[in-house]
């Protein structure tokens, strides 16, 4: 099995749910850049704090706030 078989989207995670980031879909190259700039890149380890109404997750020391569509654009892999 591949690594990105073992992927999942952020958006897809539950609340307390770990993993690192595999990449970023570049759908949207500005969203891309944006998530780069708070940290939002491959190796960087997330928990998901909670899912509704967006997603909320703490990626190295920094929490993040985002809608569910930019979380589905964040592949991780659980650890």
């Amino acid at each position: 099995m591949s690594r990105f078989e073992q992927t999942h989207r952020l958006s897809a995670l539950a609340p307390g749910d770990r993993g690192r980031v595999v990449r970023v879909l570049r759908e949207h190259p500005g969203r891309a850049d944006r998530l780069a700039a708070l940290g939002v890149t491959p190796g960087a380890a997330v928990r998901v704090l909670q899912t509704f109404p967006g997603v909320v997750f703490m990626c190295d020391q920094t929490e993040v706030a985002v809608e569910p569509a930019v979380a589905g654009a964040i592949l991780v892999e659980l650890i």
